[in-house]
């Protein structure tokens, strides 16, 4: 696994993404998720949240491993990844950096820029080893990881 002096290019680009991951939740920043779902509302927050191609790649592969091979339709002009029968997130382990570090105020509101400053470069220099083209809303980025992955 790549630590913060090891080139991005040292590890696959979705080990590089979930080490992100794992660095985030490693960070002394109070927050405090319950799943309420409320930040996945789009239409009511107005907020979508943004994937580079790393990531949508990774929540491809996690829906994938949900038996799902296409986005499903967003209910109530929520995230497409929310179960239509729980409302529960379907890639909730491997869901995307925005939404862990997003403006739920339930939550402790958003992360500063600061903060995580260091951790969206990580993940940009692994969108350019992709050949991404930067950080795209969350339902284009996974229709077109999803087709990439079919």
């Amino acid at each position: 696994m790549a630590t913060q002096h090891e080139p991005v290019g040292a590890t696959d680009p979705l080990t590089e993404v979930q080490a992100v991951y794992a660095a985030l939740a490693g960070r002394p920043i109070e927050r405090d998720c319950i799943r309420r779902a409320e930040c996945c509302q789009f239409q009511v927050t107005g907020r979508t949240p943004y994937l580079t191609r790393g990531e949508a790649l990774l929540a491809a592969k996690a829906l994938r491993a949900t038996g799902r091979t296409k986005l499903p339709a967003p209910e109530h002009n929520g995230c497409p990844l929310l179960d239509g029968k729980t409302g529960r997130c379907l890639i909730y382990e491997n869901r995307p950096f925005g939404c862990r570090t997003h403006f739920c105020r339930a939550a402790g509101g958003p992360y500063a820029r600061s903060e995580v400053r260091d951790l969206i470069r990580r993940l940009e220099a692994v969108d350019v080893r992709l050949t991404g083209t930067g950080a795209v809303s969350l339902p284009v980025a996974l229709e077109l990881a999803l087709r990439e992955a079919n």
